[in-house]
């Protein structure tokens, strides 16, 4: 029984440190996984000696800890940011990791002696980025950059796990079987249809599932949560027993769950918040004190330089490939290829080759744990100044705002929204809350008032209202302070603005002629900007047309874009190697270098 306890004083220590801890990540903007893998590397064998070997056990935790990630990540990711980045995420989650571990297969047998088949596995391991790491750094660290950037880094790191995965239990298999390549045949392409083809019906039905049994749970409200996650591991074991893709399932089951109407769905949310940290933590702590830093000595020169490798050549060169047929700007493919941050994913799958009785697990699990030391030493860092350097940062569309968020039971359509009304709001200049919203309550020096006898709002209020979610971020733009825009933001908006409502003909006239398409001719500014969009403005979005670049400046509430900055900037691209360019760019060049012979 003493034992029991020492080792229950000893994990829920770690797992305070590690907590603590993370406020160093706030502060210095530190990847987490990064001071987590620290807290169990000083206590592990060769720290303050805590002997923990166990692979089988640190497998099947951490993978049960990884589908509790990703079903929050699916959780949390909208379907409207999902539907624009679907497809670029998921040819990047795909056939992006095949390259990845393609071209990492080469270095490897040069650097390591290995076999191909060998490195195509270490290859696997490695080729797939953490969504924890990704998550984190994009949600917390205060990054702002287009919401399709954001939403394509964030899905393909919650859908390249399974591909990962996929290709890395099969390589075992080959290599355990000693087959070499030759096992690479129609089954197994086949085996990974059915495979990604059972996780997402299963997936689909599991999300429609939650919500149903979720929506007509009427016990304690404070079982919903438990219920909710314990029906996505429920997903995602039993998805897993019939041989499909259990953690493309649970991210899938996530995201369906997510973007349906939910009841207590905060609560829900604020549980699996939660219990993602814990899982973070306890997977991360975990895996570092399986690690042995005494024995990298031996590996950790060819190690370091895979890492290199695969930061600098391998990922870049497979993101462009991948990138070619959409619309990404080149600073964006940059910037996608260098969020690449190896994680937790790669040091378990790097636990398999151990499992299956192969004589160099050992080996491909130290050179993956130095892999991601390097990946989040060098890449987690340097997100920020990266983006920044790039120009990818955009300014903040509204200041500060103070809201909080109150759950209404068996009230799925309507959330009771509480702003606090800060100086320099909208709302204490004058402005009106628009009709779709219904203000109830005005708390004013600690008395309460109905709204409609408030009179004017005045700093400090505190006003209870009930909106539907969707508008909820209108609303914040009502209650928060204008947002200050420095010398580089006001920059960043171009020399001058526009109306969109000129028609897009004068500028033709102006700055062509010929840079219209003959369906736009007839269109205003906005419309043409809005067409090139692909239906879709955001905040920020910047359309080219000849030697200027319009940006959108703002968007009304009915997304339609309300102002439009002009910049005088030179559009074409410095006359260099066209890479990370995109197909259009690519054919522009081609033919202006025609049109100039």
């Amino acid at each position: 029984m003493d034992s029991f306890y020492l080792i229950l004083l000893v994990f829920s220590s770690l797992i305070l440190l590690a907590a603590f801890s993370s406020l160093l990540a706030f502060r210095f903007g530190a990847p987490l996984l990064l001071l987590f893998l620290s807290v169990g590397l000083i206590a592990g064998i060769d720290g303050l000696g805590i002997d923990f070997d166990d692979n089988n056990a640190a497998y099947k935790l951490g993978s049960v800890a990884l589908a509790v990630i990703l079903f929050d990540s699916g959780f949390g990711t909208h379907i409207k940011a999902f539907k624009v980045a679907a497809l670029p995420a998921m040819t990047l989650a795909t056939i992006g990791v095949l390259i990845t571990a393609s071209l990492f297969a080469f270095a490897a047998t040069w650097l390591l002696d290995f076999s191909l088949l060998e490195g195509l596995l270490l290859g696997s391991i490695v080729a797939s980025t953490d969504a924890a790491a990704v998550f984190f750094l994009l949600r917390i660290s205060g990054i702002n950059i287009r919401d399709q950037l954001t939403s394509t880094l964030e899905v393909e790191s919650g859908t390249n796990d399974p591909m990962a995965i996929f290709l890395t239990v099969t390589l075992v298999g080959l290599v355990t079987a000693g087959k070499g390549l030759s096992g690479f045949d129609g089954g197994v392409l086949f085996s990974f249809v059915k495979e990604m083809g059972i996780g997402l019906v299963f997936g689909l039905i599991g999300g429609w599932l939650i919500v149903a049994a979720a929506n007509r749970f009427d016990q304690d409200r404070g079982l919903t949560p438990i219920l909710v996650l314990a029906l996505a591991l429920l997903v995602f074991a039993i998805t897993g027993t019939v041989h499909g893709s259990g953690f493309l399932a649970v991210y899938v089951a996530g995201l369906v769950a997510g973007n349906r109407e939910l009841q207590q769905k905060l609560a829900i949310k604020r549980f699996q918040d939660g219990m993602t940290w814990l899982a973070q933590i306890v997977m991360f702590v975990m895996l570092g004190l399986l690690a042995t830093p005494s024995q990298f000595d031996v590996i950790i020169i060819p190690a370091i330089a895979l890492g290199l490798f695969l930061i600098f050549i391998a990922r870049p060169l497979a993101i462009w490939l991948c990138l070619l047929p959409f619309d990404f700007a080149q600073n964006e493919i940059k910037f996608i290829a260098w969020v690449g941050l190896r994680g937790a994913v790669s040091i378990l799958l790097s636990i398999l080759p151990i499992l299956s009785g192969i004589p160099t697990g050992q080996t491909y699990f130290n050179i993956t744990f130095i892999i991601v030391l390097v990946s989040l030493l060098l890449q987690g860092w340097t997100i920020k100044p990266v983006a920044k350097r790039l120009g990818l940062l955009i300014p903040k569309q509204t200041g500060e705002v103070d809201r909080l968020e109150i759950d209404l039971p068996r009230a799925a359509n309507h959330e009771l929204v509480s702003y606090r009304v800060i100086p320099d709001s909208p709302v204490v200049k004058g402005a009106r809350i628009p009709r779709w919203a219904t203000p109830s309550l005005v708390i004013r020096d600690g008395r309460s008032l109905r709204y409609q006898y408030a009179g004017r709002l005045r700093e400090n209020d505190l006003v209870y209202v009930f909106v539907t979610p969707t508008f909820i971020h209108l609303l914040d733009r009502l209650f928060a302070n204008r947002a200050e825009l420095d010398a580089e933001d006001e920059e960043f908006f171009g020399t001058f603005a526009i109306s969109p409502a000129r028609p897009a003909r004068e500028l033709d006239a102006a700055y062509g002629p010929g840079l219209l398409l003959e369906t736009e001719k007839g269109m205003s500014v906005g419309d043409m900007m809005l067409a090139r969009l692909g239906g879709k403005a955001d905040y920020a979005d910047r359309v080219r047309f000849g030697s200027l670049i319009l940006i959108v400046r703002d968007i009304d509430d009915n997304n339609h874009i309300s102002s439009v900055g002009v910049s005088m900037e030179a559009v074409e691209p410095p006359k260099t190697l066209p890479v990370f360019l995109n197909i259009r760019e690519i054919s522009e060049r081609i033919r202006n270098r025609f049109t100039r012979a």
